[in-house]
């Protein structure tokens, strides 16, 4: 987006939602921090309890939860009872795979709504009732209702019962389409029946997407012409018109047809894909864990007076802290700096960006005076 002068791409998008300031990073970044360790109950690797009883019982090293559950759970992120667990990893990791199933939701979300944006620029109309709809259809009927069964088991838990898992919930929603879940498999009473309709929807959204544009601009050649004529208009400016009607029926299909296929492919994938933040937040807890456990409690278990293990926590701490900067977050902080430029140029752009307009042109008193440069 630095090189392109791209019409088809919102001024939202130009601004500071993508090219923030130094202190709005900062700050963001800062704030972002507070919210997840809050959220986990977590001081650098270690758990906190904001004084407030827990909600299971902290005495219980096995397996939680358990019969020992108070029937009133954590008012804010994590019980810190869970880090005594045994399954403590397999809990939190789970914890972790749906706040970033539901972080990828909002999004993708976001980027269909600034494609509807673009499309309102453009003047296209036809691209909003035939790309915009179908594809926020598409995407929130299959992962939108995952988000909402992720919801609903966390505020419908039954400690007492097995739980149904979510993931074969939604692959029963197409390979056992209509048919009776059972009771150990539903979340929720007439589930089948919720599944099958949004299965349908969802299958209905994929010619719509693919077929309607392109028989509606075949049959009413004013309607694609109106759409393409501010653009038309602006490259006359540049010198680069493009003649949109020279293109077949073929063409148009094949280019909507591969259009709906990445979308609708994208849709399974892009979400897989944002499961990235819970693999780097599982690789930062364990390493905070390891360095805490192996360097930091080292004074604590050699059988030192309070003095000398005083003192030797200075000279410990001296070696955790570098440790800790280079590793947690020189590191990491690279490495998650690269996964999230992944995320927002591929999951997140790839809903709306066209790589289309005028090319970007840097001014030049060279390019001037050999004449190389347009009215």
């Amino acid at each position: 987006m630095t090189f392109l002068r791209s019409p088809s791409t919102y001024s939202v998008v130009r601004g500071t939602l993508i090219s923030p300031s130094k202190s709005f990073i900062q700050n963001g970044e800062g704030g972002l921090s507070i919210s997840i360790n809050s959220r986990y109950n977590t001081l650098f690797p270690r758990p906190i309890n904001k004084g407030i009883q827990y909600g299971l019982d902290p005495k219980e090293y096995g397996p939680l939860p358990s019969h020992n559950f108070s029937g009133h759970p954590y008012p804010f992120g994590i019980d810190p009872v869970w880090n005594l667990a045994e399954n403590k990893l397999t809990f939190i990791n789970s914890y972790k795979m749906k706040l970033a199933v539901i972080l990828g939701l909002i999004q993708m979300t976001f980027g269909v709504v600034i494609s509807y944006f673009n499309y309102r620029f453009k003047g296209s109309t036809l691209d909003v009732y035939c790309t915009f709809i179908p594809q926020m259809i598409f995407l929130q009927c299959i992962v939108g209702y995952l988000a909402f069964m992720i919801f609903f088991k966390w505020f419908t838990v039954n400690t007492h019962t097995a739980q149904p898992s979510i993931l074969l919930c939604l692959i029963s929603m197409f390979l056992k389409f209509g048919a009776p879940l059972g009771e150990d498999n539903e979340l929720y009473a007439n589930q089948h029946i919720v599944q099958s309709a949004l299965a349908v929807m969802a299958l209905i959204c994929v010619p719509w997407m693919m077929l309607a544009k392109p028989f509606i601009e075949r049959m009413y050649p004013r309607v694609r012409q109106a759409s393409y004529t501010q653009f038309d208009n602006e490259s006359e400016d540049g010198g680069e018109s493009d003649d949109h009607e020279e293109h077949s029926m073929t063409d148009i299909m094949v280019h909507q047809a591969i259009e709906t296929i990445e979308f609708t492919l994208g849709c399974i994938s892009n979400t897989a894909s944002y499961l990235r933040l819970w693999a780097l937040s599982l690789a930062h807890a364990e390493l905070s864990e390891v360095l805490w456990d192996m360097v930091m409690r080292m004074p604590f278990s050699m059988g030192l007076p309070v003095p000398g293990k005083a003192v030797m926590t200075i000279f410990v701490f001296a070696i955790w802290a570098p440790l800790t900067v280079v590793i947690l977050i020189v590191m990491e902080g690279l490495s998650a700096f690269l996964h999230a430029l992944r995320l927002h140029w591929v999951e997140f752009q790839n809903k709306f960006y066209k790589g289309e307009g005028v090319a970007f042109l840097p001014f030049s008193f060279e390019r001037i005076l050999n004449g190389d440069v347009d009215d």
